[in-house]
C-alpha cells in the first residue's frame, strides 16, 4: 500500500495551486489502522462546508480510481475545529486580532492575550495587567503589555472563543 498520507498531500497541494484554491492549506492528515483517514484543511478567510465536500469528493475519486485503500475506508475532510491547537504559522496569521491561550514548553506559566503580530520566529501577545502605582498604597493602574513568544517555546496555542 502506498503512503496514503503522502499521496493525499500531493493531490491537495496540486489542487491548492489552482486559481480559487490558493487560500487553502493542509493542517494535518491522520490515518488510523482501520483505514479511517482524517484530513484537516483550512482557508485564510474561513472554511465552508462546500469546500470540505468538494475536496472530499476529489480525494475519494482519486482513492477509488487508483485502488489506494480497501472498500471499507472512511474519509473525513474538515477544519481542525474550535479548540484545536494551532500547528502552522499560517494558522496564527489567520487569527491575528483574536484572543489566544498559549501553554509554554518549559514552564507552568500560560500566556493569554490578543494575538497582535506573527513574525518568522515568534508571535506577539498583548494583554492588560494591573500594577501598583505607589508603593504602600493600594492604588493600581492598568497597563498594556506586549509579550514576544518564540514559536520554539510554544507547547500548545488555542484560540479562545468568547460568547
Amino acid at each position: 500500500m502506498a503512503d496514503i498520507k503522502q499521496t493525499l498531500t500531493e493531490i491537495l497541494e496540486e489542487k491548492f495551486k489552482q486559481e480559487g484554491y490558493d487560500s487553502f492549506f493542509i493542517v494535518d492528515i491522520i490515518q488510523s489502522a482501520d483505514e479511517h483517514i482524517q484530513v484537516f484543511i483550512d482557508h485564510d478567510n474561513g472554511l465552508l462546508l462546500e469546500h470540505c465536500v468538494a475536496l472530499s469528493r476529489l480525494l475519494e475519486k482519486h482513492i477509488e480510481e487508483n485502488a489506494l485503500l480497501s472498500d471499507t475506508y472512511t474519509l473525513d475532510v474538515s477544519s481542525p475545529g474550535v479548540g484545536s491547537p494551532l500547528k502552522l504559522k499560517r494558522q496564527y496569521e489567520k487569527n491575528i486580532g483574536r484572543l489566544l491561550g498559549v501553554e509554554l514548553n518549559d514552564t507552568h506559566v500560560n500566556a493569554n492575550g490578543t494575538l497582535t503580530a506573527v513574525h518568522d520566529d515568534y508571535i506577539v501577545l498583548e494583554y492588560s495587567e494591573k500594577v501598583l502605582v505607589e508603593e504602600g498604597k493600594k492604588k493600581k493602574k492598568e497597563i498594556t503589555i506586549q509579550k514576544n513568544i518564540p514559536f520554539e517555546q510554544i507547547k500548545k496555542a488555542i484560540v479562545k472563543v468568547s460568547f
